[in-house]
C-alpha cells in the first residue's frame, strides 16, 4: 500500500460551501493532511451556495434535536463570527414571520414554542406591532426572531477555500470513481486526469447521488431537483429586513418571502417548481437524460401522486407573473406586478426516498472508505461549518482505519 502514489488523503468532490467547510475543518483538526477538492464549474459555490437568498437562518422551523436544528442554531452564531472575523459582508438584521389567516396561526404559534426548545429568542407580535419592523407588510399576527441574518455565502466560500489550505481543482468534473475497500478511492476527471486518495468524501449537491451510486453505495434517495425562481423588487424600500410567511410543515420549502439582501437590494421568492435538469435554472435548459433518471425513481411518481394541488399552485405562480404577484401581496399588499423585476434562480437538490417521502433532515452516510453528504439543502449554508466538523470527525475516522 506504501508504494501507491497518493495524490492526498481526503479527496472531497464538491466546491460548494459544504466541501469546502468539510476541506477547512480537516485542516484545522488533524493539520498536514492532504486534502483535494475537485470542483466541475471553473470557480466555487456556482450552484446552491451562489444561488440563495443569502439568509443567516436561525434555526427556529426544525424540529428540536434533529440535524437542522443543532446544526442552524450552532452554524448561525459561528457563521456571523466567521464573517466578522474575516471581512466578509453580512448583518444580523431579524426577521418577521408573518401570519395572513386564521389558519395560520396555530402553525404560528408552534413555531414559537419550537424557537423556544431550540434555544432561539422569540418576539410575538399582535397585528398592530407587525408594523413597527415593517410598516408596509400585514398580517394578523407575526413573531419576531432577532438571530436571522444575511450574509455573502460565495464570499464565505472562497474564504473556506484559501483558509483550508487544501489543493483546490477547479474545472475538474468527475467521470469515474474506482474504490477500493484495500486500497483507496482513484477519481477520473472528465479531462483524463487521475487523482489518488485514501478516502472519498462526497458533497456534490446536485450530484451526490450519482457520486455515491459511481463509488458503488446505494444511497437509497435520488436528488429531485426543485427550481426556486425569484424577483428583484424594483421599490426595495417597501421592505426593511426579512419577512416571511408561516410555511406549510408538510413542505420543507419555507414559501415565498422578502430578503433585504447585504446589497441593499430585496430578493422575493423562491417558489418550488420540478426542473428539467440538474441544474435546469430556466424551462428552456432540458437534459431528457436527467429528466428519464427522475421520472424512472419510484419516489418521484409517489410524491407527485400526494404533492400534486401544491405543486399544481408552485406551478401556476411560475407560468403567471400575476398569480406570483398574489402570493407576494399577502405579505406586502402594496406590491404591483411591475414592482417584480426577474432575478437569477436557484435549483435545490432535494433528497426523495423510494416511498416519496421528502427528506427533511439532512442526510450524512458512510461506506467503505467513503463519506457521503446526501441532503443539504437550505440551511445548509447556514450550518456549514458545524456540517463541515462532522463530516471531517468521519472522513478522519474512516483515514485512520484505512
Amino acid at each position: 500500500m506504501r508504494s501507491i502514489g497518493y495524490d492526498c488523503d481526503v479527496l472531497v468532490i464538491g466546491g460548494g460551501i459544504v466541501g469546502l467547510s468539510t476541506a477547512y475543518a480537516i485542516t484545522r483538526a488533524a493539520p498536514g493532511t492532504r486534502v483535494t477538492v475537485l470542483e466541475k464549474e471553473p470557480g466555487p459555490a456556482r450552484h446552491q451556495t451562489g444561488r440563495n437568498s443569502g439568509v443567516i437562518h436561525s434555526g427556529v422551523y426544525y424540529r428540536p434535536g434533529s440535524l437542522k436544528a443543532r446544526y442552524a442554531v450552532r452554524g448561525a452564531a459561528e457563521m456571523v463570527k466567521f464573517c466578522a472575523e474575516y471581512g466578509i459582508d453580512h448583518a444580523v438584521t431579524g426577521k418577521l414571520i408573518v401570519a395572513t389567516e386564521r389558519s395560520e396561526l396555530p402553525r404560528l404559534h408552534a413555531l414559537v414554542q419550537r424557537g423556544r426548545e431550540n434555544g432561539i429568542p422569540v418576539r410575538e407580535l399582535g397585528s398592530t406591532q407587525i408594523t413597527e419592523y415593517e410598516p408596509e407588510v400585514r398580517g394578523l399576527a407575526a413573531i419576531h426572531v432577532g438571530s436571522t441574518g444575511v450574509c455573502d455565502f460565495v464570499g464565505v466560500a472562497r474564504q473556506l477555500a484559501e483558509a483550508s489550505g487544501a489543493e483546490i481543482r477547479y474545472s475538474a468534473q468527475v467521470a469515474r470513481v474506482d474504490r477500493r475497500p484495500d486500497l483507496g478511492v482513484a477519481v477520473r476527471t472528465s479531462r483524463g486526469d487521475i487523482v489518488r486518495g485514501r478516502v472519498l468524501v462526497n458533497c456534490a449537491g446536485l450530484r451526490c447521488d450519482e457520486i455515491a451510486r459511481m463509488t458503488g453505495d446505494e444511497p437509497g434517495m435520488r436528488i429531485v431537483p426543485f427550481r426556486g425562481e425569484y424577483y428583484e423588487l424594483a421599490r426595495p424600500d417597501l421592505v426593511r429586513g426579512l419577512v416571511y410567511p408561516v410555511p406549510d410543515p408538510a413542505f420543507p420549502f419555507l414559501g415565498v418571502h422578502l430578503t433585504r439582501g447585504i446589497d441593499g437590494g430585496v430578493h422575493v421568492g423562491p417558489n418550488a417548481v420540478p426542473a428539467l435538469a440538474r441544474e435546469g435554472y430556466g424551462w428552456t435548459t432540458v437534459r431528457p437524460r436527467e429528466v428519464a433518471t427522475t421520472l424512472a425513481w419510484p419516489g418521484s411518481w409517489q410524491m407527485a401522486r400526494r404533492h400534486w394541488r401544491y405543486g399544481a399552485g408552485e406551478l401556476h405562480r411560475s407560468l403567471s407573473r400575476s398569480a406570483f404577484t398574489e402570493a407576494v401581496r399577502r405579505l406586502l399588499p402594496v406590491v404591483t406586478p411591475q414592482d417584480l423585476v426577474p432575478a437569477p434562480a436557484g435549483v435545490r437538490a432535494q433528497a426523495v426516498l423510494r416511498d416519496g417521502t421528502l427528506v427533511d433532515d439532512f442526510l450524512i452516510k458512510e461506506g467503505d472508505r467513503a463519506v457521503h453528504v446526501l441532503n443539504a439543502p437550505s440551511p445548509a449554508a447556514t450550518a456549514s461549518l458545524p456540517i463541515g466538523r462532522e463530516v471531517a470527525r468521519l472522513a478522519l475516522t474512516a483515514l485512520a482505519r484505512a
